[in-house]
């Protein structure tokens, strides 16, 4: 990938695997139509890669339609949608385009990958209390790991390139200004309230009459000077601590 300059039959090549398997999801190879789930199907290739499938009408129109044939139709209506979509692009443009968006997933997955093995090796040893082989273990599950990261790269880079919407200069143009004139509106709308100075001090001062015109209340008891002092001296209150008031 970092070699190659056109990877256009890379992209074709993955996308025709990935949805081949998307269909094999639900429609099973090899099994009757009553346990195909096509209203699942219809969701997941309209969610995931915005591709909206008849596949109703094909099996209404041909009873003896397959999974095969309908996986077939479906990568060949995705390359034909692709195609039409990047037409007016420049060839060279297109090919730097897939190779960057694949070198990006490659990059993401891998170092994921390499989590994951790490994380696998340090807890390795205990399939040894199973019976066994934590040899045999770590590659056998490694290679799963690195199977599904495969996957992952193949369904992230196809998904993305499907997805991804083409614009003219004109038409991006046209939604900036659009946008620049949504935001221009929203800030003419806003209005901002601010309290009138002479209304704030009048308010101020309506608290500080309010706190005023509270009486005050005394938290402790009163002592008498002639009653006995609260340090149990045994002396006037007025003869010991009331002198220092």
């Amino acid at each position: 990938m970092l070699d190659a300059d056109d990877i256009s039959e890379t992209i074709v090549g993955m996308r025709g695997g990935v949805l081949e398997g998307v269909v094999n999801q639900f429609v099973p190879p090899e099994t009757v139509e009553e346990q195909w789930d096509i209203p699942a199907l219809t969701k997941t290739l309209n969610a995931d890669f915005n591709i909206q499938a008849p596949i109703d009408e094909w099996m209404k129109t041909e009873s003896e339609i397959d999974g095969e044939k309908i996986a077939a139709r479906i990568v060949e209506q995705a390359n034909a949608e692709y195609a039409a979509k990047f037409k007016d692009v420049d060839p060279a443009l297109l090919h730097q385009y897939e190779r960057s968006v694949m070198l990006q997933a490659i990059d993401s997955h891998w170092r994921e990958h390499l989590a994951s093995l790490d994380y696998l090796r340090q807890g390795i040893h205990l399939r040894g209390y199973a019976q066994k082989q934590p040899k045999q273990e770590y590659k056998r599950e490694a290679f799963e790991l690195f199977s599904n990261m495969l996957d992952g790269i193949k369904r992230e880079v196809t998904q993305l390139l499907i997805q991804v919407q083409v614009r003219s200069t004109d038409e991006v143009a046209a939604a900036e200004k659009a946008a620049e004139e949504a935001a221009t509106r929203t800030a003419q709308n806003v209005q901002y309230h601010h309290a009138d100075y002479d209304e704030a001090l009048a308010d101020n001062d309506k608290v500080e009459e309010q706190r005023a015109a509270q009486p005050y209340v005394r938290q402790e008891v009163k002592v008498g000077r002639n009653d006995p002092c609260w340090c149990g001296s045994g002396k006037k209150f007025k003869q010991c601590h009331g002198k220092l008031t």
